[in-house]
């Protein structure tokens, strides 16, 4: 299957090829989504299937930016046993290592593309419990960029299990939490924390594996946490998600147990968070109202009344599942709702933000403007302070704000 990106009349031919959002139909609902990071396989994603039976199936995609297609190969498309909860290709940027992909379900599997992309083998099936062929099945794990030998698992079974995946054998399991872990995400070589049904967030050090830090426990009776998002470029904060609920939570490590600020624009149940790979203040999230919003958290900690707006919001055509932003390619954000992938390139977001600085001064009301398929959401308190002297001059233009206003 293919899919072409959307027309927009309302820009030029030049303006299209810049800035688009590209589509791709599955025969299938799509839960697990994930980036390829490596420079040779730009615009390259998995995508997994969410089947209510044994067999399920996964893909891996391909835009070819020359003629805006998402491409399939049926050669990279395979079985894969139960839904897979989570997808990751190995964090290997410079592809000094094999082209590996890793999915969670009922073990950890590690999958190995050849070279030739001719088919994908499972390289490893790797089981967490000693004691029986079976194990509780996995809900998440986190593939260590600072150290890719290690991934850590997170399971219904209350564990965490930090796996070396080159001697496929388990180098801590943890008892993490009271009750079923649902995330776990690596904050540095050997720090990662966890999010619970338990209502907590904890942290763990692998220096002292007796211990860990609670860094947050929700205020509110049976609210789980689902989902945890660590900040790769400043690790004080972190985000969570509760189980249905409209909320976004942001912390600060340095100070455990109060938000640092909550963001609740979504009219829905959050279902996923991505942090900016090339901003340290900048955050995606997305949802069951079918928004995307992108909030620049540079003031967070300071009174806003009413609370944080976002500064871009994005809709999709159903409740939006997954979400992923690119490292490799931060102008790229991928989205999954129903059986559709989307990636959308989300030019000049951050740098129109800084540039309303100038534009707002004589304007008392919100604004919005479409830019590239997102739209820009902006009021007099809402600055992004980035350096970004090199685009503020053609951003300035007073030709390029009234294009910008009138769209």
């Amino acid at each position: 299957m293919t899919a072409t990106s959307d027309p927009n009349p309302e820009v030029s031919d030049e303006q299209q090829q810049r800035s688009e959002i590209y589509t791709y139909e599955a025969p299938w609902y799509i839960y697990a989504m994930n980036w390829s990071v490596r420079r040779d396989k730009k615009y390259r994603l998995a995508i997994a299937s969410l089947l209510e039976q044994y067999p399920n199936r996964l893909q891996i995609v391909q835009l070819d930016d020359s003629n805006g297609e998402i491409r399939s190969d049926p050669n990279l498309s395979f079985d894969h046993p139960y839904p897979a909860t989570k997808t990751i290709f190995i964090p290997d940027k410079d592809c000094q290592k094999p082209d590996l992909l890793a999915t969670s379900s009922d073990f950890l599997r590690i999958w190995r593309i050849l070279d030739d992309g001719s088919r994908v083998d499972l390289k490893s099936l790797l089981n967490g419990n000693k004691n029986s062929e079976f194990c509780g099945p996995l809900t998440s794990f986190d593939w260590n960029e600072a150290e890719p030998k290690r991934i850590g698992t997170s399971s219904i079974d209350t564990t965490c299990t930090i796996w070396d995946i080159e001697k496929e054998t388990v180098d801590t399991q943890l008892i993490a939490h009271d009750k079923e872990v649902y995330d776990i995400a690596w904050g540095g070589v050997g720090v990662f924390a966890s999010v619970s049904a338990d209502g907590s967030v904890r942290v763990f050090d692998l220096r002292d594996k007796e211990h860990s830090t609670i860094i947050y426990e929700s205020s509110e009776p049976d609210s789980p946490l689902v989902r945890l998002g660590w900040n790769k470029q400043d690790p004080r904060y972190m985000a969570t998600i509760i189980m249905d609920s409209a909320k976004v939570v942001v912390l600060d490590i340095r100070f455990p147990t109060l938000p640092v600020v909550e963001l609740r624009r979504h009219q829905a149940s959050v279902n996923a968070v991505a942090w900016a790979p090339h901003s340290s203040c900048h955050i995606c999230t997305a949802g069951d109202d079918s928004q995307a919003l992108i909030w620049d958290l540079s003031s967070m900690g300071q009174p806003v009344e009413g609370g944080l707006d976002p500064i871009l919001a994005y809709t999709a055509g159903a409740e939006i599942e997954q979400l992923q932003w690119s490292s490799s390619q931060p102008d790229w954000v991928a989205i999954a709702f129903s059986t559709k992938l989307q990636i959308l390139r989300q030019v000049l977001l951050i740098q129109v933000h800084n540039t309303m600085r100038h534009y707002q001064s004589s304007h008392n009301n919100n604004h919005r403007f479409r830019v590239c398929h997102w739209y820009y959401i902006y009021d007099r308190q809402s600055i992004c302070n980035s350096d970004l002297n090199s685009l503020r001059e053609t951003l300035n233009h007073p030709s390029t704000l009234e294009q910008m206003k009138s769209q």
